[in-house]
């Protein structure tokens, strides 16, 4: 337990992140043992194996992005140095005055990689390859080991994410980026000589073995308004996909115009609603503490630049958390409570932890909760079929007590026409899956990749020989019109499916008896809400522009190596999803069907052997009274897996990790 007199040197992001990663841990372990007690007892099929995969899938890879914006010079980097790298005893990041992270930086652990720093070359910009695709080449990044024994070897390793180098201005803009025509415009400074100081490295990647990068957080730290701009990977994936959002401002220079640019156009709306999981950080107090004025004079200022900032941002004052990100560096290297405390870092600290941290597993839980449900509606079908057959069955031998061997053989010969029924309905059951093959085939079809490809290189090419801003804009809207078309088409056809498997699980449950249950459907509807999104997006970036030819082939590379990649995407996304969906959706009828066909060829041998010999009737009611009494204690079984993991999924991490503390 933690003492009041340890309090204040707790970081309450560690203490709720591993508690996070302890509470995903747990909730691993309890679905692993739920899918082996499943597949011991034949409760399992396909669908549910392949869900159960993808949950413990999506626990292991589970990862949470904490993304860092500001204007450069607002304290960025020495924030998370404060936050998050303290123990080091120096600076990690490299902060000082001026530009300092000139290109994105992401902090991260992977296990199959030593320490290790990656930069990514500035010259990649003039080709239409993404971030994305180039981590997967890593010949195209520089590596720089990491001497974690040396913090000296390490920051002055790490100060590479700094770099700058001089190049022409036409180089500059062949890059898109935007070079500053006068001292207060927000852009590459142009130098004496004429040439451009620009960033050397496009994006860094650190690996670093630190505890909570080693289970799972992922940092992005980003630069300002400039980079985002001529990074759409940025606006368009990165920052949308983040978990949490810290837009940090600076007390000394106040809310600027391009702060307010960058809040509006890449944070306001995040994930989640307006400002879910968007913290606003008002650093540098330290520069308002004076000497010549009493305490209550400086909270009195700082209190007035919440407000300020409040109302600039147009967010509640309560969403704002002053701090000093160089003092609370200082007072946590140095030990020094006071320092640390008057830095207010805690009080952001706290926010994380309690908000941050548990929307995250809010979300895992949420996703994990309704596979669950949809899960346990399947296993429900199986075991309740398994329970009317088996009641049937009881009933139907009950009532042969005392009869002639005529009427159990006439029982014999009912069973026989329903199976030899059963399986001519399996017959046109298998005839209806030629008619489903060919309408996956028109589903598969309007996803194919290779036919977006070919859009893909038509809008191009239009683009290219255009020589208007209007005509690269008209070849942009041709190119999400052609994708929200094809997601239309998905859309029908998904439904056309939809309908047709409607009929055969239908027809099935009327002549068989079978449990209602109902194929799942298919929806575009998130696909084609991310394409607008893309879209939008780019619309925003276009309006108003009137480019020159430089930046027109600048515009046309943002364009492909950020909207068209990012839509691009989204259609492998819903051709996986669709591929999954019409694997799946037989498997509910299969499930029926073989359960359905298991107990007829066990009821046709029970009255088998009740004609052979009427002794066994007796014997064979008992039989079955077992084989109830097993299935209901299969459901009590069921019930209390279902309810370990619920009960996981619903505590709070911080709860089960007190609980497991005072276990040891």
């Amino acid at each position: 337990m933690i003492t009041s007199e340890e309090e204040d040197d707790v970081n309450r992001i560690e203490v709720q992140f591993a508690a996070y990663s302890g509470w995903r841990g747990m909730l691993r372990q309890s679905v692993a043992d739920f899918r082996t007690w499943l597949q011991g007892q034949d409760l399992h099929d396909t669908q549910i194996d392949h869900r159960l995969e993808q949950i413990l899938g999506t626990l292991h890879d589970d990862k949470l992005h904490i993304a860092f914006v500001a204007e450069f010079s607002r304290g960025k980097s020495e924030l998370i140095n404060a936050i998050f790298f303290a123990d080091f005893g120096q600076r990690v990041l490299p902060s000082s005055a001026g530009r300092t992270t000139m290109c994105p930086t992401e902090l991260l652990y992977d296990p199959e990689i030593k320490p290790c720093l990656r930069l990514l070359p500035i010259e990649t910009r003039a080709s239409s390859t993404t971030i994305a695709e180039l981590k997967g080449f890593p010949e195209e990044w520089t590596l720089i080991p990491l001497e974690m024994e040396s913090p000296d070897s390490m920051a002055a390793a790490l100060s590479q994410i700094a770099a700058v180098k001089p190049v022409p201005r036409e180089t500059a803009q062949s890059f898109g980026l935007h070079v500053a025509e006068s001292e207060g415009d927000n852009g590459m400074p142009l130098r004496s000589d004429g040439e451009v100081e620009v960033p050397k490295w496009r994006h860094a990647l650190v690996n670093l073995p630190h505890p909570m990068l080693e289970q799972g957080l992922v940092i992005l730290d980003t630069p300002g308004l400039n980079a985002l701009g001529a990074e759409p990977e940025l606006t368009l994936s990165m920052l949308p996909n983040a978990h949490a959002v810290l837009f940090i401002l600076a007390a000394d220079t106040g809310v600027t115009k391009s702060d307010i640019e960058i809040w509006q156009e890449h944070i306001q709306n995040g994930r989640g609603g307006a400002h879910k999981g968007r913290l606003v950080v008002l650093n540098k107090i330290d520069g308002l503490w004076d000497e010549l004025r009493d305490a209550a004079e400086v909270e009195k200022e700082i209190e007035r630049q919440i407000q300020e900032t409040a109302r600039h941002l147009q967010i509640e004052a309560r969403n704002i958390y002053p701090v000093s990100a160089q003092k609370a560096l200082l007072g946590k290297i140095k030990g020094n409570s006071q320092v640390l405390q008057r830095s207010r870092i805690h009080e952001l600290e706290d926010a994380i932890a309690r908000d941050l941290i548990p929307d995250k597993q809010d979300i895992v839980a949420s996703n994990i909760r309704n596979e669950l449900e949809e899960i346990r509606k399947t296993i429900d079908v199986t075991v309740e079929q398994r329970l009317r057959s088996v009641h049937e069955h009881m009933e139907e031998i009950s009532s042969l007590n005392g009869k002639n061997m005529d009427v159990i053989e006439h029982m014999m010969d009912k069973v026989r026409i329903d199976k030899d029924h059963f399986e001519k309905s399996m017959q046109r059951f298998q005839a209806t899956r030629s008619i489903f093959s060919q309408q996956t085939n028109v589903l598969y079809s309007r996803l194919d990749l290779r036919m977006l490809d070919k859009t893909i290189a038509a809008t191009k090419k239009n683009m290219e020989i255009s020589l208007t801003t209007a005509g690269i804009k008209a070849s942009m809207d041709s190119f999400f019109s052609v994708a929200q078309s094809i997601m239309d088409d998905v859309a029908k056809q998904a439904q056309d499916i939809k309908e047709l498997m409607d009929g055969v699980y239908r027809k099935f449950q009327q002549e068989h008896g079978l449990i209602d249950i109902k194929p799942a459907g298919f929806s575009v509807m998130k696909y084609t809400r991310e394409i607008k999104r893309v879209k939008a997006k780019h619309e925003q970036l276009m309006n108003g522009m009137s480019l020159v030819l430089t930046e027109q082939k600048a515009v046309v590379r943002k364009f492909f190596g950020s909207a068209v990649h990012k839509a691009r995407a989204v259609f492998a996304m819903a051709n996986a999803d669709a591929d999954a969906w019409l694997k799946n959706i037989m498997s509910p009828m299969e499930s029926q069907v073989r359960e359905h066909q298991t107990q007829l060829r066990r009821r046709l041998e029970s009255i088998k052997r009740i004609y052979k010999a009427s002794s066994t009737l007796e014997d064979r009611l008992d039989e079955l009274k077992h084989v109830e009494q097993g299935m209901r204690d299969q459901e009590r079984e069921l019930a209390r897996h279902l309810d370990e993991i619920r009960r996981v999924l619903e505590t709070p991490a911080e709860t089960l990790a007190s609980e497991s503390a005072q276990r040891a």
